[in-house]
Formats: C-alpha cells, sequence, structure tokens
C-alpha cells in the first residue's frame, strides 16, 4: 500500500525502473516488477511510455490493484534528460472487487463450452482455467482485458449486437455471434447480469459455445464472409487512419511538435502494417480455395520485374540499399497473370530491402532454361540456413520469429501463387552469405 502524500519514482530512456521510494518499491515488487525493469502496472507503464515518446507532461487519475485493495491515485509522468519521472499522490483505498458469482449468487448459462466473468467496464476478471489451453489462447493475458479483446463480436441477421443491447439494458443475453481472436474459431456467447451489494450493474457471468462446422461447404462460406467483413469492418477505417496520421506527418495544417510529427509517422507505419495482414489474410483465404484458378495473360516477366523494383525504389534508398536491375530491358515471355506475378515479385524484392543491411545490393537477373523463364532476387543480407530453406515457406512461419518485419504469409502466399501458374518458387542460401529467391515460370 503507497502511504501519503506522494511517492515518486525514476525510469531511464529505456522505461526501466532506476530509483523510487521504498513504499513505490514494495508496490512494484508486489505486483512482479524489480529494479532494472520496466514498470508492473499496466497503467504506470503505458503513462511513461507517452510522456518520453511526446515529450509532454502527462498526468491522468489511474486505479491501482494491490494485494486486496483498490488504489485509486493521481499521477504524473514527466519526461526528463535522462527519462521520465513518477510522481504519485493516492487519493482513496478500497477493497478490491470480488466476485459474488464465486459463491453460487449468479450460475453461469447452461451446457456452455466454457465460463467467464467481466466487470460493469466488460472486463474479464476470470477465464475457466483450461479454456486456454483446451481451444487455443492465452487466458493469462486475457484477464484485466476487455471482453472485445478476446472476441470480435458480429453482429446478428439484422446488424444488432446483442451483448451491447444487453449492457444497455442490464439484462441476461444470449445468442451474441463472435470469433475467438487467437483461434479464429466461431462461438456463441451468452451471459446472466451480476449485481453489486447496491444493486447496480457489475458485469456478466458468461458461457461461450463452440461451433462446429460440418462441411467443407460451411467452410468456403465462413471464410467469404469473413473476408467480406474485413473490407467492411476494417480496411475504412484503417484507411482513415493512414490518411489522417500522414496529414499530421506531414503537418498540412500547420507546423508541429517534431515529436508528434514522429508519433503519427509510427501511427500510419502501424496501420498500414495492419492493412497488409489483412490483404494477406484475404489472399490466403482464396488461394486455398479448391477451386482457385489464376489467368494465363502472356506476361513478359522482365516488365513484371521492372515494375516491382519501381514500386519499392523509394524504400530502398530510404534504407541506403541499391537495386541492381542487371539487364531488364530484354523482354521475356512467360505464361502467368500479370498482377499475381507482380505480388511475387514485390514480395521477393521487398524482403531482400527489408532485411539488407545499409550500403547493401540486391541484384535481380532473368534468364531462360529451356521452357523455363526465371527471376533471380539476390541480396547481401545475413542468409537464411539449409535447414530452414523449406520451413520458411510455411504459413505464418519467418526465419527469425523474434525480428521486426512481416506476419510470415508471404512466401507461402507466393510460392502457391508461383505453382498455381505452373511454376515454382524456391531459396538458395547460407548463414552470412546473402538470400537467392528464385522465381520460375513456362517460359511463352
Amino acid at each position: 500500500m503507497i502511504d501519503p502524500p506522494i511517492v515518486s519514482a525514476k525510469l531511464d530512456a529505456a522505461d526501466r525502473l532506476i530509483d523510487a521510494d521504498p513504499a513505490f518499491l514494495a508496490l512494484n515488487e508486489r505486483a512482479g516488477g524489480a529494479i532494472g525493469a520496466t514498470l508492473a502496472t499496466p497503467q504506470l507503464a503505458t503513462m511513461v511510455r507517452l510522456a518520453r515518446r511526446l515529450r509532454i507532461l502527462v498526468s491522468r487519475a489511474v486505479t491501482i490493484a494491490d494485494a486486496d485493495l483498490d488504489l485509486d491515485c493521481w499521477v504524473r509522468a514527466t519526461p526528463t534528460d535522462q527519462g521520465v519521472s513518477l510522481a504519485i499522490s493516492p487519493t482513496r483505498e478500497r477493497p478490491a472487487w470480488r466476485s459474488p458469482s464465486a459463491s453460487g449468487a449468479v450460475p453461469p448459462p447452461a451446457d456452455a463450452d466454457w465460463i467467464w466473468e467481466t466487470d460493469a467496464g466488460l472486463r474479464l476478471q476470470r477465464i475457466a482455467p483450461d479454456a486456454g489451453a483446451r481451444f487455443g489462447f492465452d487466458a493469462d493475458a486475457a484477464l484485466g482485458k476487455p471482453l472485445t479483446r478476446l472476441f470480435a463480436l458480429e453482429g446478428g441477421d439484422d446488424g444488432v449486437l446483442t451483448l451491447l443491447e444487453a449492457v444497455a439494458a442490464v439484462e441476461d443475453f444470449d445468442g451474441q455471434p463472435a470469433v475467438l481472436r487467437e483461434s479464429g474459431a466461431a462461438v456463441t456467447l451468452a451471459g446472466h447480469v451480476r449485481r453489486d451489494g447496491s444493486g447496480a450493474f457489475a458485469g456478466f457471468v458468461g458461457g461461450t459455445f463452440h461451433e462446429c462446422v460440418s462441411s467443407a461447404r460451411e467452410v468456403e462460406a465462413l471464410g467469404d464472409t469473413f473476408n467480406r467483413r474485413l473490407d467492411t469492418i476494417l480496411r475504412g477505417p484503417l484507411g482513415r487512419i493512414v490518411a489522417n496520421a500522414d496529414s499530421i506527418n506531414a503537418g498540412t495544417e500547420g507546423p508541429i511538435d517534431p515529436h508528434y510529427a514522429d508519433y503519427a509517422a509510427d501511427i500510419a507505419s502501424a496501420a498500414r502494417h495492419l492493412m497488409g495482414l489483412i490483404d494477406d489474410l484475404a489472399d490466403m483465404q482464396a488461394i486455398e480455395r479448391d477451386d482457385f484458378t489464376v489467368e494465363d495473360e502472356g506476361i513478359d516477366l522482365a516488365d513484371v520485374t521492372r515494375r516491382a523494383a519501381g514500386l519499392l525504389a523509394v524504400r530502398a534508398a530510404h534504407g541506403d540499399v541499391t537495386i541492381d536491375r542487371g539487364d531488364l530491358d530484354t523482354p521475356l515471355a512467360a505464361h502467368g497473370e500479370f498482377r499475381r506475378t507482380l505480388q511475387i515479385m514485390v514480395n521477393l524484392i521487398g524482403n531482400a530491402v527489408r532485411y539488407s543491411p545499409r550500403g547493401a545490393t540486391i541484384w535481380l537477373k532473368l534468364q531462360r532454361d529451356g521452357d523455363r523463364a526465371i527471376a533471380i532476387v539476390a541480396d547481401q543480407g545475413k542468409g537464411i540456413a539449409p535447414e530452414d530453406h523449406e520451413r520458411i515457406f510455411g504459413k505464418f512461419e519467418r526465419v527469425d520469429p523474434a525480428e521486426a518485419g512481416g506476419n510470415g504469409l508471404g512466401l507461402y502466399i507466393a510460392r502457391r501463387l508461383a505453382r498455381a501458374m505452373g511454376g515454382d518458387l524456391t531459396v538458395d542460401s547460407a548463414p552470412d552469405a546473402g538470400a537467392r529467391f528464385v522465381l520460375t515460370l513456362p517460359a511463352a
């Protein structure tokens, strides 16, 4: 427990705790933190990151859970030359929230596959102990987070979200369709209202019912529905986020603090990454259909490669990477679909740019070998071990998952597309020797 009136803490430029009052140290240790580590209380850690990033004072009310108490505090995070300084002023302490359903006051929905409970803010307070292991999600990480972080809620036939109507009316609900975000499983939610000692709404005791998709046709229909919802629910808002963040970064409304401009650029970059993930998921859903086909448009592989290099020229220049286009002026006729071949080459050249050190060169080469038209993308990156040559073409696989980068779908999709056009995609590489990706298509 923090003793009044004010306690303080200091953090370095990497948001690690370097000094604090004894009372704060004890609170942080009870939450699992320590000197030299980031703060164990998520609300405080978020304020520290925000103050450091924006270089402005951030001040707000925060409730900190501490053993059997909830501490209502006023917290001020002030950026300094060395990092961030925290000042915490406790205003009230009160008993921590306890679920009345633990004693059986509110029963869970009957026949649910697993149960959960929320508080009045729809934050998850309890999840059935074995639910995460059984149904493919991290139950510990979900605790304390909003219910919608675990489930993506979907509207019914009339577009209405049953759970939100139940919150507004403070009544039980059932039949709320949703998707378990981590596993993608389709589920239905139901819940019974919990009330506190004064009779006010205190959350739900809920149940999750997993749906069984009984046929390939139903699986296909589910994929089509998912793809349509990606377009209508996510693409529009993400596009607006990118546009607005780019406008802020460019200062179109007038000069702004450089730190705000950098923050806006990061927002735009993150939104573009999500847009790319949505595109990849939509492509994956398409190429895995039994009836997926590509057009044979009779393409010029040299022209496609030139266009792909042009699309990535700015990104390469920004990273001080040279794209050596070699002899791309000589046409190389091949069978394939223009759009899909361009998608493959953009992925290969984009990966080469991403993983090339500054000052490196990427070589693009074309050749014909009998009835095969071949495009080669060679880089000077850190290379790929032989045992990983096949693995990186798997779904959601990456050479080094710890590195910043893509989502592990690009090469999987690229190889599936190459093979759908009658060709293939392979890699020749070794550690510290760069990578050489080879696209082959039927020559025309």
